[in-house]
């Protein structure tokens, strides 16, 4: 679909017609860059993200500036949830993982139509227990599993928001994203690379046999996905 549409939003598109032709006036397609910083923790936000080409990523950073990943959002989803559930400010960053186009709503408009729209506070509370899910199982997933499991869970995610079988990535950005050391993901994404999953060059991964990634990764790929497909059976089925 055309990144530029808003029913490339997955979220958008399940809108019931009138709530849709309601925002349209108000969304306001924007382009969002590599490694561009969507929010910071604590401070108030202005703006929610509908991502149609881009991935965003929530990450959890430490006082000594470590970070790690604790969800993902693409088309499926939306960026900035703390605004319409009353707390205006997240204890996240939110950083662009991959380049692409978005549609942004301010603050005030999404905050009006959560509480005076039932479809839409219906649909946006659903969503909200899907992406809480993700970050629960994320937290799982980093304590118990391998590297490997969650470099093969990082992979998935990522390419069920994208087009194709391609990802730009460096290892130093997927490590700050894991919040595992760089050669740690050197190690693991040559391993994958000899048994014939991926490809990897300069910054670039691409997925060479998706079906053995999903052999090799963790449960928490199939937990997260199942909950959003029973959470949002309107939004996957568009």
């Amino acid at each position: 679909m055309d990144p530029r549409d808003p029913l490339s939003n997955q979220l958008l598109a399940a809108l019931p017609a009138e709530d849709r032709r309601r925002w349209q006036p108000q969304l306001e397609s924007v382009e969002l860059k590599l490694g561009q910083v969507m929010y910071e923790s604590g401070r108030e936000q202005d703006y929610v993200y509908f991502p149609t080409s881009a991935i965003v990523s929530l990450l959890y950073v430490t006082e000594n500036g470590s970070s790690a990943e604790i969800a993902v959002v693409g088309f499926e989803g939306i960026v900035g949830i703390a605004l319409f559930l009353g707390g205006q400010t997240s204890p996240s960053r939110g950083v662009v993982q991959s380049a692409g186009q978005a549609f942004r709503l301010k603050a005030s408009v999404i905050k009006e139509e959560f509480n005076h729209s039932l479809p839409v506070m219906h649909l946006m509370l659903r969503y909200a227990q899907a992406l809480i899910a993700q970050i629960s199982q994320t937290a799982v997933c980093n304590r118990h599993h391998s590297v490997q499991q969650q470099l093969c869970r990082w992979l998935l995610m990522s390419l069920d928001r994208l087009p194709g079988n391609h990802l730009r990535m460096t290892q130093e950005l997927i490590s700050n994203m894991l919040g595992v050391r760089r050669e740690g993901v050197t190690e693991n994404a040559h391993k994958l690379q000899q048994a014939g999953l991926i490809r990897y060059a300069r910054g670039h991964i691409e997925v060479l046999d998706r079906p053995g990634l999903e052999r090799v990764v963790c449960e928490c790929y199939s937990v997260v996905k199942k909950e959003y497909d029973r959470l949002l059976p309107a939004v996957i089925a568009i």
